[in-house]
């Protein structure tokens, strides 16, 4: 597997379209810092960590859906920076996503944060994805 962030993306979008409740990805520590912006921003419902079966470990996320409507609380998520083609963005061109109400997550110098919370740290880097 050449991008195992677009690998963990995928495993969250298909499990939303499956509408599933659980799902579990093979862990590492930058998809733990994005599992971890998600629950902070509100678009999961909680997550662990397990030393499981395989070396590096699961991570299992509960996913959020509106108990009335049964839709998602993740509409898209979208891959920005490819291993083939890196995006970076300085402090003065961070992205906004659907002006505010999206979350670009970027991997700065100071760990994975928001766009916000990178402009607040007056901090660029590379924009991983995309959610909203």
């Amino acid at each position: 597997m050449t991008d195992p962030i677009s690998d963990y993306l995928t495993r969250l979008r298909n499990a939303i379209k499956a509408n599933h409740k659980v799902v579990e990805i093979p862990a590492s520590n930058l998809k733990k810092e994005i599992t971890k912006v998600l629950f902070d921003k509100g678009y999961i419902l909680n997550y662990k960590f397990e030393d499981g079966s395989t070396p590096q470990g699961i991570i299992k996320i509960a996913l959020k859906y509106n108990p009335e409507t049964r839709e998602s609380a993740i509409t898209r998520l979208e891959r920005i920076s490819t291993p083939g083609l890196r995006k970076y963005a300085g402090t003065s061109s961070l992205p906004r996503v659907m002006n505010g109400l999206g979350v670009a997550i970027i991997s700065t110098s100071r760990g994975v944060v928001t766009d916000k919370e990178a402009r607040k740290l007056n901090v660029g880097g590379e924009v991983l994805c995309y959610v909203y």
